[in-house]
């Protein structure tokens, strides 16, 4: 058929939405989306018509259309399965809340709630209060606050303190972080002059006393949290710094990034530097993340004396930068679990750090006899899990994986990610390979039937 006359049999945009099915979806979603999934149909249709394809029937495009609006309405923000082997994955938003955080934000959110009303008094307040208290408590430094991620918290801690003056940093921890970003980049915008010490691989705590002037402001330490460096290496320890900082009566803002309140040596794992650890070092503000190995919401936590604490909740970038009613309420139910020690039962990535290998065992056992049930070749072979999110460089833990060895893996995992819910997996070795630590118990179910839905499309 002439393409012309081909092109010519396709339906209107007006001649489709006669059809009931397709407008009940005027009445499911909107208009305009119905209008908007008919359009990209039809110029889908159009294309394939001129590449040779014969036009399809009435009835085919109509289906086309209705599974195009639901994809068009569906959210784009989604829960997925993380079967990855990262437990902090920062691309599938790092730490999921625990039930008692989802549970506070809902109470929250449902209606108005005291963000800034004081019960008490009957008169404003302040929305910090919310979570001061438990930080205080959990690491003993004398003020906090919080804004709305980690390196906020350093540029509200640099451009509060030393706006306009000189802050002393190694060059070894001016690296490049997620999404591009410079640490350089992010510290300028603080409006401080960064003078850089020591050399990528050694730096001493001479070197940061040689460069103090009477410009100085403070003393910057960066814990290298998504990198290391080995071999012939030094860092001035916190201790030192500190030291030299109280000698010249200069602040020193320890930025660790990752902010465990656990010991990591105790899960098998490298010693992560404990945020309660560097207060009792002397550290007069210490930043870190709410999102990654505290495993609440994403936040920037700033813990430190009363005095430099005070002076930040007064600057103007406070206010910008301060989190929302939401943010708050996760925070302080996942704080809650460390105040009640049940953090590496409570909260979903302690969960998965802590996880037994034999309950890892038991778990693929019975996730691989689920796929075989399905006629697929599935097998449990020993892994690694990594901690990710810039926290624990290099650092895993021993896991199972279930691994398919299926013609077409990466078809298999492209419907994996399109599935509800989507499943994350990860290619290797000609393999697909799910890692049953990053998925919470719980979850087991819900992966066995996006597997089965999976394995029962397309063949690869």
């Amino acid at each position: 058929m002439e393409i012309g006359n081909a092109l010519r049999q396709l339906p209107s945009v007006d001649r489709l939405l006669q059809e009931q099915t397709v407008a009940a979806l005027v009445t499911r979603y909107s208009r305009p989306l119905a209008l908007d999934a008919i359009r990209a149909t039809l110029d889908a249709e159009r294309a394939a018509v001129r590449a040779g394809a014969p036009p399809r029937e009435l009835a085919v495009l109509v289906a086309v259309v209705e599974a195009q609006a639901a994809a068009l309405a569906a959210p784009r923000l989604r829960r997925v399965l993380n079967a990855s082997g990262v437990i902090l994955h920062t691309n599938l938003g790092r730490a999921p809340l625990s039930p008692a955080a989802l549970g506070a934000v809902a109470s929250v959110g449902a209606g108005y709630s005291n963000l800034e009303y004081d019960l008490d008094a009957g008169a404003r307040g302040s929305r910090h209060e919310h979570v001061v208290d438990r930080l205080q408590r959990l690491t003993g430094a004398a003020g906090a606050l919080v804004v709305n991620n980690n390196a906020s918290a350093v540029l509200l801690a640099l451009a509060t303190l030393a706006a306009g003056r000189e802050v002393i940093v190694s060059r070894g921890q001016l690296v490049e972080i997620g999404g591009g970003f410079r640490v350089p980049d992010v510290l300028r915008q603080s409006g401080a002059r960064l003078v850089e010490v020591g050399t990528t691989n050694r730096t001493y705590v001479e070197d940061y006393a040689q460069a103090i002037t009477a410009d100085t402001a403070l003393l910057l330490r960066v814990h290298p949290s998504n990198f290391q460096v080995r071999g012939f290496v030094h860092s001035a320890n916190l201790t030192e710094l500190v030291a030299l900082g109280n000698q010249h009566n200069l602040p020193v803002v320890d930025d660790l990034g990752s902010g465990s309140f656990l010991n990591t040596a105790v899960y098998g794992l490298a010693h992560e530097p404990m945020v309660q650890e560097s207060v009792a070092a002397g550290a007069h503000l210490v930043c870190f993340s709410g999102d990654k190995l505290l495993g609440g919401p994403q936040a920037g936590i700033l813990v430190g004396t009363a005095d430099l604490v005070a002076r930040l909740r007064r600057h103007p970038l406070t206010r910008a930068l301060r989190p929302d009613k939401l943010t708050i309420a996760a925070l302080a139910a996942t704080l809650d679990h460390y105040l009640r020690d049940e953090a590496p039962r409570s909260i979903p990535i302690w969960r998965m750090i802590a996880a037994p290998l034999d309950g890892l065992v038991a778990r693929a056992e019975r996730l691989a006899a689920a796929v075989q049930a399905l006629g697929v070749p599935a097998a449990v072979v020993p892994g690694e899990t990594a901690v990710g999110g810039g926290s624990l460089p290099d650092e895993t833990l021993p896991t199972r994986l279930v691994a398919l060895r299926v013609e077409g893996e990466a078809a298999l995992a492209a419907r994996l990610r399109h599935g509800s819910p989507p499943v994350v997996a990860r290619l290797e070795h000609d393999q697909l390979l799910l890692d049953l630590r990053t998925i919470l118990p719980e979850d087991d179910e819900v992966l066995v039937g996006a597997l089965q839905a999976a394995l029962a499309g397309p063949a690869a």
